[in-house]
């Protein structure tokens, strides 16, 4: 049986470990990471549609941008459905 300080060390480790899962969390649905995803897909994409000249490309790279953005908003209830109904552990 394992004695008291080896408990209260596996404790801490499951505390410590359940921290960093909530703020994982918190990352995934923060509005931070949902505003860069954005920034860097319109770069990304405005840099492309530049190097393959195409008229007009940083006005073009915001639509694809805001696509991105909405279908992230649609993610939640999506995993909700797979949790319900698919996710089988």
């Amino acid at each position: 049986m394992a004695n008291l300080d080896e408990l209260e060390k596996r404790i801490e480790k499951i505390e410590i470990r359940n921290k960093n899962v909530e703020k994982d969390k918190a990352w995934e649905t923060s509005f931070t990471r949902r505003f860069l995803l954005i920034l860097f897909t319109y770069l990304a994409i405005g840099f492309y549609l530049s190097a393959i000249n195409v008229s007009e490309p940083w006005l073009n790279a915001i639509v694809p941008s805001i696509a991105f953005f909405l279908s992230t908003l649609t993610l939640p209830f999506f995993k909700s459905l797979w949790g319900k109904y698919l996710y089988k552990k």
